[in-house]
């Protein structure tokens, strides 16, 4: 019987392969995702792109032909990097290639900036004050990045204020909403259409091209929101 924990491999494309640790939300699925793609920005090999850590999975990009004229083989590209992924998933080590350091977020949870609060606090049967008091208590985990440059995936959102998106997206987002759905909680790094609820709003920066790197949050990262 085939090992559970052993990642499937597939192919994202002619330039692309998928590592699936998993199909659900979990810390240590996540982790695992994330070394990966650390490990391998740390040491390449021939061709590679980049990676891109989701919640249980990694996303590894390559140059075809780079791949197929420096490693020397018959094989396709898919199958060489596959190999090479394969030979170095037992030797990531876990502890050394996940960052989770702590980032404070300040959040305005003004009536103005809050625009769905009263929707939670009607949902929950709370009061808008232990709202705010269940969603700032928590600290949060970073489980990837997506949607916009810099948008976080974090999780996870406290059971009794967790709602699900709006039945009809806004059109524009204010720059810095923080949002609900489901589970998971995410900053909007700038204005934009989005259907998360909005529990509050930072003046922080969260996506800024220059900067290296770009996002004020990486996978991994653990975030505490407090009131601005």
């Amino acid at each position: 019987m085939p090992d559970p924990r052993t990642p499937k491999i597939f192919s994202l494309g002619e330039s692309a392969l998928v590592v699936e640790f998993g199909r659900e939300i979990s810390v240590e699925l996540n982790e695992r995702s994330i070394a990966l793609a650390n490990h391998l920005d740390t040491h390449p090999f021939p061709g590679y792109i980049e990676s891109v850590p989701c919640y249980a999975s990694t996303a590894i990009f390559y140059n075809v032909q780079q791949v197929k004229r420096q490693l020397r083989s018959e094989t396709s590209a898919f199958e060489q990097v596959k190999h090479h992924v394969e030979s170095v998933l037992h030797s990531i080590d876990i502890t050394a290639d996940v960052e989770t350091s702590l980032v404070e977020i300040a959040v305005s949870f003004d009536e103005d900036d809050a625009l769905d609060i009263g929707f939670i606090a009607d949902s929950a049967e709370l009061s808008r004050d232990e709202v705010i008091d269940i969603f700032t208590s928590a600290i949060y985990r970073v489980f990837m990045l997506g949607f916009l440059p810099g948008f976080t995936y974090m999780g996870e959102v406290d059971d009794r204020i967790a709602v699900p998106r709006k039945e009809t997206p806004r059109m524009k987002m204010p720059k810095g909403s923080v949002g609900i759905a489901g589970r998971q909680t995410g900053i909007y790094p700038f204005e934009s259409p989005g259907g998360w609820q909005i529990i509050g709003r930072t003046a922080a920066e969260i996506f800024i091209p220059q900067n290296d790197p770009p996002c004020l949050f990486q996978p991994g990262n653990q975030v505490k929101f407090i009131p601005a």
